[in-house]
């Protein structure tokens, strides 16, 4: 079971969860042993609440599909466990991105002697420059 937060959890039988041979590079180790995971978890079938589904479904993801199920590939590990739990940790990030609410920014405009110190420096740059001339004789 793979917990979210305090109220929401996956169960076991909501994640297809597969044993695949990693790529890459690695010698004779990576053509025999089976370490990366493959995770697919059905946002439309899941037990999820409607405001989790909703967020995950209008996310605009690479992970996600237009069926609206979750592919991540977990490969970063030697070992089928490390690999397993970085791919529960990546699913849980994935499920609490979706549901942060961005603050709204609200449009300020820049204080008085903010727009004093920027003229100055302006000022001040502009005349350096104006130093670099040639010389007149």
């Amino acid at each position: 079971m793979l917990t979210i937060s305090n109220t929401v959890t996956i169960d076991e039988w909501e994640l297809e969860l597969t044993a695949i041979r990693s790529q890459g590079a690695g010698g004779q180790n990576v053509n025999k042993v089976a370490s990366a995971i493959h995770l697919r978890f059905d946002i439309n079938r899941s037990k999820l609440p409607d405001f989790y589904k909703e967020r995950l479904l209008k996310q605009n993801d690479s992970r996600i599909t237009k069926e609206g199920v979750v592919v991540i590939k977990a490969q970063s590990f030697r070992t089928q466990e490390l690999n397993r739990e970085d791919a529960l940790k990546r699913l849980k990030d994935l499920i609490l991105s979706a549901t942060k609410v961005n603050k709204a920014r609200r449009a300020t405009k820049p204080s008085r002697s903010s727009q004093r110190k920027r003229m100055d420096k302006k000022t001040k740059h502009g005349q350096t420059k104006a130093l670099r001339g040639s010389i007149k004789f």
